[in-house]
Parts: structure tokens; C-alpha cells; sequence
């Protein structure tokens, strides 16, 4: 039997599902209560969509770990995702909040021209935020700000208050992120340690080139992470992106081969994928201060 999909195009048609009023064609805020849902399904949603669940409820899990907090739940849908209503219980029977924006009212704003910073709209829906008491209320205060305002009549001056609150509300999921990032160090660093595994392997025995294209793709679907959640971890625990990340451990092979092997640096170069020696060269010498032959007399 086939999964009966609602298609989703404007907030409006999101707000008659809900049964609420529209004060904003291009944004809304909505309390939620069970009743809301009804017989849906799923929904397609053609904007940005914020879902938290309020309060502690045992069957939402959404990757919660044992290190993570459970007064609060949040759930982002970029456009042209899906959210699952039957197929996910706890939503049916969950109390909270949905934020819904379209890129249009957000388009020639601060938060438009920065909401690709906001990567958690691309992580999986088992890497959701998980909230503290104080958290929540936090976010509660800045989701009423949002909705107070929406009830005002539109004027000149609405779009850009209105994106200014849900941007401080980006901002604070962001700070808290990274918060559960701080509180989850010891899975992360496991994770960390999983992905270094990968990557040497790789450049030891495998295709480099190919995989330095699609490194962070290929490591996050061996961990069953996002791409998205994957880098943002890197640059947490590293502070590097994936790309810097697997330049340093190839100069730390290159750093041993050149010492336990009688190979060139030419050949090492090669071996590592680098479009030239020259390059590398450069490379090595930019992150160790000395040149792969400097570096190999010296020791």
C-alpha cells in the first residue's frame, strides 16, 4: 500500500491542514496540539519547516543518546522533504511547535543570505537537537516572539523583524548544537576515530583521487551519519573541514614513508594522489615549514 503524500507548496495550504489561521502567506508559527495531525500521513513541504516537541515522551527518540538531554525535541525539513506523520507515532501524540517560512520571504534578508550556514536543515532525522529545561524555554520565548509579531498587520517593516527573530532562533539551535556536541565528546571522538580509520585505509590501498572528491560522502554512509552532521563534527572536534582533515593525514604518510622507505618524494606524491610533486612540495611545506627533502635529512 502506498504512503498517501500530501504535496505542501505554500504555508498557507500548511496552516488549512492544521486548521489555523494565516496571518502571514509566507510564514507562519503554529502551537501544536495531537488534534492537528488528524489522518495525515506525510507531508511534502516546498519551504523550511521546524518541528520541537515539547516535553519528555519515552518512543521520541531521533538518535538521543544516553549523554543527551530529553526535555525538548527539534526537527528541521529544508524544501522538498518530507515530514512522516503515521509512520512516526510520537509526532501524533506530541505537543510543541512548527515553524514554516518560504525561501521567497526570507530572499534579500540577512537570514536568506546566511541560511546556508544553518547546516542543520540538511542532517538526518536521527541527529535532531535535544533540549535542557532551560533550553526549551529559551526556545519557546524566542517562537512566541516570532508569533506575537506575525500577528501584527503586515507592514514595511515586517519581513525584516520577522526574519531577525527567526534568525536569533537559528542562532540559539546553533549555539545548542553545539552545546550537544560539547556533552557527546566521547561518542564523537569514537566517531572521529572511525573516520581516521577510513581515511588511511583509503589512502593506503584504494582509488585517492576518487575518493578525495567524495570523501566526506563516502565516510558519512560508512557511519550512516549526513554529510552535513559528519563535517560539522569534524570541525567541532579537528577544527578542519574534511578537505584539510585528509591533507594532513597524507602528509603524515608522506612524513613516515619518507623516513621507513627508500622512495622519492616524487614517488610519494604520486602514490598519494597529488596532481604533482610541485604541489605537494608545497603542501608538505606549508604545514610542516620545511620541504619533504629538508624534512627527510633533518631526521
Amino acid at each position: 500500500m502506498e504512503t498517501d503524500i500530501s504535496s505542501l507548496n505554500t504555508v498557507h495550504q500548511c496552516n488549512c491542514i492544521l486548521g489555523k489561521q494565516t496571518f502571514h502567506p509566507l510564514v507562519s508559527i503554529v502551537n501544536l496540539s495531537p488534534k492537528n495531525w488528524g489522518q495525515l500521513d506525510c507531508l511534502k513541504v516546498g519551504f523550511y519547516a521546524v518541528l520541537l516537541n515539547e516535553g519528555y515522551c519515552k518512543n521520541l527518540i531521533y538518535g538521543r543518546e544516553k549523554c543527551d538531554f530529553s526535555d525538548g525535541t527539534i526537527l528541521f525539513f529544508s524544501p522538498g522533504e518530507t515530514i512522516e506523520i503515521k509512520e512516526r507515532t510520537e509526532i501524533l501524540h506530541s505537543e510543541g511547535w512548527l515553524l514554516t517560512f518560504h525561501p521567497e520571504f526570507i530572499s534579500g534578508t540577512s537570514l536568506g543570505m546566511n541560511i546556508d550556514n544553518y547546516t542543520f536543515f540538511n542532517y538526518k532525522k536521527n541527529e535532531a537537537l535535544h533540549l535542557s529545561f532551560r533550553e526549551q524555554k529559551n526556545i519557546c520565548k524566542c517562537l512566541k516572539d516570532i508569533e506575537e509579531e506575525l500577528h501584527w498587520s503586515i507592514d514595511i517593516y515586517s519581513k525584516t523583524l520577522i526574519s531577525k527573530y527567526i534568525e536569533i532562533f537559528l542562532d540559539y539551535c546553533t549555539r545548542f548544537y553545539t552545546r550537544q556536541f560539547i556533552t557527546r565528546c566521547e561518542i564523537n571522538k569514537k566517531i572521529i576515530h572511525k573516520v581516521e580509520t577510513i581515511i588511511e585505509n583509503i589512502l593506503l590501498n584504494k582509488e585517492i583521487n576518487t575518493f578525495k572528491s567524495s570523501a566526506t560522502k563516502y565516510c558519512a554512509s560508512q557511519l550512516s551519519i549526513s554529510d552535513a552532521y559528519l563535517e560539522d563534527l569534524l570541525k567541532y572536534e579537528t577544527g578542519m573541514r574534511m578537505n584539510e582533515y585528509i591533507q594532513i593525514k597524507c602528509i603524515n604518510i608522506a612524513k613516515k614513508s619518507l623516513l621507513e622507505t627508500n622512495k622519492s618524494y616524487n614517488q610519494i606524491a604520486k602514490d598519494l594522489g597529488f596532481p604533482s610533486s610541485q604541489y605537494f612540495s608545497r603542501l608538505f611545506k606549508r604545514i610542516t615549514g620545511i620541504t619533504p627533502t629538508e624534512y627527510k635529512s633533518q631526521n
